[in-house]
């Protein structure tokens, strides 16, 4: 990933600054996005990119448990940045946004890429000091069927299905908690909602996973 020098910094605060916006950490994302859309000024954009490199390469790197696919996963996201600048919605957060985009784009990473590990759906999972369990085992005990073959590819690809399937909130829950390794706050934090909605999208997700696994049971057994 290219990191910004420190001459580049001052040209990107120089032009802020010109522009209005005279105090570069004061001056949201969503200001700074709007900034580059009015402008196509590269500094402006690189000031943005900047602002979530750490952060958003490391939430790729264990999403994926690859730190090469991560850094190519994270110059495509802001690759889509750029090109869906002029669709983002007046009055969003732009940081929801920006990890729908890397999650959407990490999925089809891994689609393309066959030696990316494979995300693990019987690993529980830690958020803060509560445990969250495991993705699988929540969908099985939910559904009503406790015996579930966890290790079983095909499981896992109807799971990764139904979880895209959900609506945008739950399945970002889900994919940031189970797939991303975040801490409930820090979830809450990138969702820009609070906790405890993060933990309620989380239960609706479950349950509509839940259902939809009772759903194929009998189809299964057959």
């Amino acid at each position: 990933m290219k990191k910004l020098n420190k001459e580049e910094l001052n040209r990107t605060n120089a032009t802020l600054s010109a522009q209005g916006l005279s105090d570069p950490p004061a001056v949201s994302d969503e200001q700074l996005l709007q900034s580059y859309r009015e402008a196509s000024d590269p500094t402006v954009f690189a000031e943005l990119v900047s602002r979530y490199q750490r952060e958003l390469y490391n939430y790729l790197r264990r999403f994926l448990g690859d730190a090469t696919l991560a850094e190519d996963v994270f110059q495509a996201t802001f690759f889509q940045v750029h090109q869906k600048r002029d669709s983002f919605e007046q009055g969003r957060k732009f940081r929801p946004w920006l990890y729908t985009i890397a999650t959407n784009q990490a999925i089809d990473a891994q689609r393309r890429n066959r030696r990316h590990r494979r995300l693990s759906l019987n690993q529980p999972h830690q958020a803060g000091s509560e445990s969250v369990g495991t993705l699988i085992d929540l969908v099985a005990a939910d559904g009503g069927d406790p015996v579930i073959a966890v290790e079983s590819s095909e499981e896992g690809a109807w799971v990764r299905g139904e979880v895209e399937a959900l609506p945008e909130p739950l399945r970002n829950a889900v994919n940031l908690v189970y797939f991303g390794g975040m801490k409930y706050r820090d979830a809450a934090k990138v969702m820009s909602v609070p906790v405890g909605t993060v933990k309620s999208r989380l239960h609706a997700a479950i349950q509509r996973l839940g259902q939809s696994w009772r759903d194929v049971q009998p189809a299964n057994r057959s």
